[in-house]
């Protein structure tokens, strides 16, 4: 019955990583959450990032040609840098802390957006400072849970980007950390021929739900349907925040 339940939530986590390359990026913060439900989030993050890594070959096979070349100038050396952080500390920080703070940014995130009032006045402009920041962020949060999207919507909210090129943009952001990612994951050992064979079985429905995100995007409700999802989000990130708090205390 365990393992039944560690596949059902495996699946439906590889789906959501597909859903959110399919144009539904929302959704992809649900699949680490998801699946810490069942077993530890490190080694989750672990059996999810080369699911995330094949997704990302078509998102930008999708957008490669649309997005803002100075978003990710600014961007990515930051995030890189994140990343670096989050493989140097990760060996000295406790599994009940990783949950606890995986619970955190999904709280923060789900509460920002049914919290958060429409953007006023005119976009601003991309700036280097603001993007190395955020991109620190972004990368940091990424290699903990692939939860980046927070940090990197609050930086490219604002720019008011064109509905095509904020979605190549994030793909490519993205597709990038996601591909760093892989450094650090191999050497904390999280990339080990157990870890690979599930993300390999994992592969079908993620890719699959792809094709199936790009037809929902077209059919469904956005509104409601992102409310479920962020509600979703906001339950189970209060659960890891009570099992991070346990483990700590």
């Amino acid at each position: 019955m365990e393992e039944m339940g560690f596949w059902l939530l495996a699946v439906v986590a590889a789906a959501l990583v597909g859903l959110s390359k399919g144009g539904l990026p929302a959704v992809g913060m649900l699949a680490v959450p998801v699946m810490a439900l069942q077993i530890s989030p490190v080694v989750a993050a672990g059996i999810l990032l080369p699911v995330y890594v094949v997704s990302d070959m078509f998102g930008l096979w999708a957008y490669r040609h649309a997005f803002d070349r100075k978003v990710l100038q600014y961007l990515l050396p930051g995030a890189v840098a994140g990343i670096a952080i989050g493989g140097l500390t990760a060996s000295v920080v406790p599994e009940a802390a990783v949950t606890l703070l995986i619970g955190v940014i999904g709280l923060a995130f789900s509460l920002s957006l049914l919290l958060r009032r429409p953007l006023k006045g005119p976009p601003c402009e991309a700036k280097p400072g603001p993007g190395a920041f955020w991109g620190l962020i972004t990368g940091f949060t990424s290699f903990v849970s692939h939860s980046g999207a927070p940090p990197y919507q609050v930086y490219t909210l604002p720019l008011r980007l064109e509905k095509a090129v904020f979605a190549g943009t994030s793909t490519i952001a993205f597709a990038v950390i996601n591909a760093v990612k892989l450094i650090p994951y191999g050497l904390l050992g999280q990339l080990n021929p157990g870890n690979l064979k599930l993300s390999a079985l994992l592969m079908a429905p993620a890719v699959a739900s792809v094709f199936a995100g790009v037809w929902l995007v077209k059919v469904l409700p956005a509104k409601a349907f992102f409310r479920l999802v962020t509600w979703s989000l906001l339950l189970i990130s209060l659960k890891l925040v009570r099992d991070g708090l346990r483990g700590i205390v």
